[in-house]
C-alpha cells in the first residue's frame, strides 16, 4: 500500500455494492454501515447514509426512507443559494424528519437559518450573492496541493465551526437514520463523513474507499447536476474526468492530518470536538 505520494495503490478491492440505496431521485445514495473497524468491530447499518441532493426524491423514495429505513434527520452541507436555488426537498413537508444546515463554504450574507430565511418574502439577498455558489479556496500553505485536496483543507480551514457542528448534530442519540448531503455528495460531504469514519475507527484504507466508490455512479451523478440550472455551468466547464473522485485525493488529505495533526481525532479535539463528543459520534455509528 502507498500513500500519500499520488499514486494510492488498494492491496483488495472491494466496492461493498451492497450498501448502495437506490432511489429515483438520487445517484449517489449509500448506508455507512457495514464498514469493519480496526478493532474488529464494524460501523452499523441503517444509522447513518450519505448522499447527493435531495431535491428530486419521488413520492416512493420519501416513503422508503422514511417508512422503511427510518429516515429522521437531514444534515444539509450545501451554501444557502444553493438551497434556494434548488427549490424544497419533499423530505421538507414530512413532520418527522428535522433539517440541519452547516454550510462548509464561505457564504456573502449572515443567513443562520437557511430553513426560515427561504419562507420569507421577499428574499433578503445580497447583491451578487449567486456568484458565491460555489467558490475555490485554499490556504498559502496548501496552494502546492492538488486542486480538489487545497479545496478540502479550505473546508477545514475556513469553516471548521460548520464541519464540527455536523459531527455534533449526527452524534445525538436517536432511533431513526441521518442522511448527510451535499449537491453531489463526494466532496463536502466526503470530508465529513471521512472524519465520522475515523472516529469510529475506520481504517485510513477504507476511509479512501468508502470517498472513491462515488467514481462507480459518476456519469449519471454529473448528469443529474447538468440538469439543474444551479449546477449546469459548473458541470459543462469540466470533463467527467475532472469530476471524479480520486483515492488519492482522500489519502493525501488524511495523511496530512496525520501528519499536522496526528490524525482526524487530533483535529477534532484542536477545534472542539474532544473524547466526549468522539465518544458520542463512535457510539452512534457502530454496532
Amino acid at each position: 500500500m502507498q500513500r500519500g505520494s499520488g499514486t494510492y495503490r488498494r492491496a483488495v478491492t472491494s466496492t461493498h455494492t451492497g450498501r448502495w440505496v437506490r432511489l429515483d431521485g438520487t445517484t449517489n445514495t449509500r448506508d455507512l454501515g457495514g464498514l469493519t473497524t480496526t478493532d474488529g468491530g464494524c460501523t452499523a447499518a441503517g444509522r447513518v447514509l450519505r448522499s447527493d441532493n435531495l431535491q428530486t426524491l419521488s413520492e416512493r423514495d420519501v416513503r422508503r426512507l422514511v417508512q422503511e429505513i427510518g429516515l429522521r434527520e437531514v444534515i444539509d452541507l450545501r451554501t444557502t443559494a444553493e438551497i434556494l436555488l434548488e427549490g424544497r426537498s419533499p423530505l421538507r413537508d414530512v413532520p418527522e424528519v428535522t433539517h440541519r444546515h452547516f454550510t462548509l463554504l464561505p457564504e456573502r450574507g449572515h443567513h443562520t437559518d437557511v430553513f426560515a430565511v427561504e419562507e420569507d418574502e421577499p428574499l433578503d439577498l445580497p447583491e451578487g450573492w449567486v456568484e458565491s455558489l460555489l467558490p475555490r479556496q485554499s490556504a498559502p500553505h496548501d496552494r502546492g496541493e492538488p486542486p480538489a485536496v487545497r479545496s478540502y483543507l479550505g473546508y477545514l480551514a475556513d469553516r471548521a465551526d460548520a464541519v464540527v457542528g455536523a459531527l455534533r448534530a449526527l452524534a445525538q442519540p436517536g432511533t431513526g437514520a441521518t442522511v448527510v448531503h451535499c449537491a453531489a455528495g463526494k466532496d463536502r460531504t466526503g470530508v465529513v463523513v471521512a472524519l465520522a469514519l475515523s472516529v469510529a475507527g475506520v481504517s485510513h484504507d477504507d476511509i479512501v474507499q468508502d470517498y472513491a466508490m462515488t467514481a462507480d455512479v459518476i456519469e449519471a451523478l454529473v448528469a443529474k447536476l447538468a440538469a439543474s440550472p444551479t449546477y449546469a455551468e459548473d458541470m459543462d466547464q469540466r470533463d467527467i474526468a475532472s469530476h471524479t473522485p480520486r483515492a488519492d485525493t482522500m489519502d493525501r488529505v488524511l495523511t496530512l492530518l496525520g501528519e499536522r495533526f496526528g490524525g482526524p481525532a487530533g483535529w477534532l479535539e484542536a477545534h472542539g470536538f474532544g473524547p466526549e463528543d468522539q465518544a458520542r459520534l463512535r457510539a452512534r455509528l457502530r454496532d
